[in-house]
């Protein structure tokens, strides 16, 4: 609706002080009894003019603060024209007007936001180049669009308009929240802001929540983005469809982008962290989070662009491009994913129409205190579409095979880090904070609907119930669960002299009691090599040839306990310093043999652990783990089997013997299920000049004697700090006689 002459100085002195919600009411075009009248924003020009699709010219006349008007009489219908302005260059600048176009923001898409149920958030907010045919010829442009429900007028500034906060006014679309505009000539690599007024009637500056690409920091421009790249995963994302990735193999290598190798951008990291991953045999990459944050120290688990691959790597379709190299490779992708908490900083989310939105307004619960964060506020419908949306949109747009949700214990409890009377409870009177937990549950069943095949994964670090159990069961839904508890025992334990490790014998057996109760992962990840920590190799006492010795037992004894396995970079190598965001990992440690090894073990425990489904197949089934000696305590050893089918039946069987004491057992006896050649296929021993020959390749038959609850047994000697694996023999029958 065109405005009536009676309010047209006070919305003209609106528009030109920022404060209209609607511009397009009074400037474009408007048919009137008189003709067609066009209205046009230019401050400080000399001479406006329009040229229409006939290429008649209407000269149009000063009304005041910089708006000109005039009315091509006789005209009954909306006209194609373009804006023809002289300022004081003397020179006639041609360009279309923003003003005379539709909303390119539907009535269904407004509806589905509103009602926090719009899984393809990204295609409607944010910046989106487009283009639109008509008379004087086609158009492109970038439409914005921006929830802001409770600002009192809306602006976007960029580069294309001088960052002038009063020449692109957006119009506020009924009663959705929601600001738009469409500006012709405005296209790929672009960079705005929005100039929100908010309910305080302060202006500020904003990022666009749903900008797909942003400046480089510590610049915080939000940059327009048309994606052009081209997949060429499509084989692994037809498999990955058929897959169920939680019954399957699942070796992670988590990799914090910025100093795995420093300075690398992502079409680099395509070649060199691929090929290196793929040699070391890892089934998934798992990376610390890749979404734009302000502080590189934070290791990105502050987020400021949700829907934005950090620009200090590279461009979106650039990270494509890594993400596709790894597919082609047959390694799948996890991203770190942080729902919990945002920064406080005023140009992004926070206060972002100036009044608490994204974030819950009591502080008591929209404030985190670990962090110095704000905490979103999960019960507001468009915050959780904004969520659940965020995480489709890395595995739909960025063909991510899953995430890994961060800090999920903070979100489930109100008192998490919070004394008594610093917190609010729920509608019941409970500790649980039942919007955050709709907020998990949704996301999951979300996600597990529209991108078959993916994973979600929880470190969480309570023992909340159902955490991998289904939502229609009551549970939160998530695929897996990092392991903490078992990380801290095994770390504790790998921390004691091994003379008094059989003290403490019950840290590594007691894993086994809960095993089973979720579905799990094991992490050694970045948080255990960081801040005061030390190094994995370092937690290890004795003398450096004893630390190698027994991290290689440890890995050993990852790889065959249930559950799937993450190991943060540097790690597989044994890198004796701890980690430091800002430079590279020690690679030269790779020239000196000891470590070499542990690498070299690494490659060998991902390649058998893929080639032995009793490793993975039961990870989640209390039959695929049997103990063949748990009490052994005085000799600090492990021994158990892992079985590959339920009923055991088709003698797909892995035995593992990890010696954790500071003497060799020799002429152990161990139990066997089956009858037959036993051969060892891993011996972290030997090797080198101080170890035992390696046992690798060595046959045992399995005798007709019982032990440790088996029907069979066999005899084998098993070096100090050191882990043995033995399965059936496999003879290939093309090279029998």
């Amino acid at each position: 609706m065109p405005t009536p002459p009676s309010a047209l100085p006070g919305a003209r002195w609106s528009l030109a002080n920022g404060r209209h919600q609607q511009p397009h009411d009074l400037l474009g075009q408007h048919v009137e009894d008189d003709g067609l009248r066009i209205r046009v924003m230019r401050p400080l020009a000399d001479r406006v003019r329009v040229r229409f699709e006939d290429d008649e010219i209407l000269d149009l006349a000063h009304e005041s603060d910089g708006i000109w008007s005039g009315v091509r009489a006789g005209a009954s219908d909306a006209l194609d024209y373009r804006v023809l302005t002289t300022w004081g260059d003397g020179v006639e600048h041609e360009h279309d007007d923003p003003y005379r176009f539709a909303p390119t923001v539907g009535e269904i898409d407004r509806f589905l936001i509103n009602e926090g149920r719009h899984e393809r958030l990204w295609e409607v907010l944010g910046s989106h180049v487009r283009s639109y045919d008509g008379p004087m010829g086609s158009v492109t442009g970038t439409s914005f669009a921006v929830w802001a429900p409770r600002a009192k007028s809306v602006v976007v500034t960029g580069d294309f308009n001088g960052w002038d906060n009063r020449s692109h006014p957006m119009r506020l679309l009924g009663n959705s929240g929601i600001w738009e505009l469409f500006v012709p000539g405005v296209g790929a690599g672009s960079t705005y802001k929005f100039r929100i007024r908010g309910a305080d009637d302060v202006e500020r500056d904003k990022a666009d929540p749903l900008a797909r690409r942003t400046e480089v920091p510590p610049r915080t421009g939000s940059v327009v983005d048309d994606s052009r790249y081209e997949w060429s995963d499509g084989d692994w994302q037809t498999a990955k469809a058929g897959t169920n990735p939680h019954s399957g193999p699942m070796s992670v290598y988590e990799v914090h982008l910025g100093s795995w190798r420093a300075g690398l951008s992502y079409v680099e990291l395509a070649e060199h962290l691929v090929n290196y991953v793929a040699d070391l045999g890892f089934t998934h990459v798992e990376f610390l989070p890749v979404m734009e944050h302000p502080y590189g120290p934070s290791w990105g688990y502050q987020v400021t662009g949700y829907y934005a691959p950090t620009s200090r790597f590279g461009s979106p379709d650039e990270f494509k491009y890594l993400v596709d190299k790894l597919h082609q490779a047959g390694i799948g992708v996890i991203l770190d994913w942080v729902p919990a908490h945002f920064p406080r900083d005023e140009w992004a989310l926070a206060r972002f129409d100036g009044l608490a939105l994204y974030e819950h307004a009591d502080p008591r619960r929209g404030d985190q205190p670990d962090w110095g964060t704000h905490i979103f506020d999960f019960g507001r419908k468009e915050v959780r579409n904004f969520l659940v949306a965020n995480a489709l949109y890395w595995m739909q747009e960025f063909h991510a095979d899953g995430i890994r949700v961060d800090a999920v214990a903070s979100m489930l409890y109100l008192d998490y880090s919070r004394r008594s009377g610093e917190w609010l409870p729920n509608q019941y009177g409970g500790r649980e904070n039942l919007e955050a937990i709709g907020l998990l549950q949704e996301t999951n069943a979300t996600a597990y609907k529209n991108a078959p095949g993916i994973v979600t994964i929880a470190e969480e670090s309570t023992s909340w119930p159902g955490v991998t159990k289904a939502t229609a069961n009551g549970g939160l839904g998530f695929g897996l669960k990092w392991n903490m508890g078992w990380m801290n025992d095994s770390l504790r334990y790998l921390q004691r002299d091994p003379v008094h490790r059989q003290y403490h014998h019950n840290l590594l057996t007691f894993s086994l009691m809960y095993a089973y109760s979720e579905n799990y992962v094991l992490p050694i990840s970045h948080d255990e090599v960081v801040h005061g920590k030390g190094s994995l190799l370092g937690k290890i006492p004795g003398h450096r040839y004893d630390q190698l010795a027994t991290l290689r037992a440890y890995l050993a004894y990852i790889w065959s306990h249930p559950g799937k396995q993450l190991l943060f970079m540097g790690c597989e190598f044994a890198q004796p310093s701890e980690w430091a965001d800002g430079r590279s990992l020690d690679w030269w440690l790779l020239d000196h043999a000891a470590h070499y090894r542990v690498h070299n073990l690494v490659k060998e425990l991902n390649a058998i652990y893929k080639a032995h489904d009793a490793l993975w197949a039961q990870d989640s089934n209390p039959s695929g783990f049997e103990w063949l000696n748990p009490h052994d305590n005085a000799g600090n050893t492990l021994s158990y089997v892992r079985f590959g089918r339920q009923d055991r039946g088709d003698g797909s069987a892995v035995a593992a013997i990890i010696n954790f004491g500071g003497n060799a057992r020799d002429g152990m006896r161990f139990g066997l299920p089956y009858a037959g050649e036993w051969e060892v296929i891993l011996d972290t021993s030997g090797f080198d000049e101080y170890g035992s020959p390696s046992q690798a390749g060595v046959v045992l038959t399995a005798e007709d004697s019982p032990w440790d609850n088996q029907p069979y047994s066999a005899v084998l000697s098993v070096p100090k700090l050191s882990a043995i694996y033995l399965a059936p023999r496999r003879v290939d029958s093309s090279k029998e006689d």
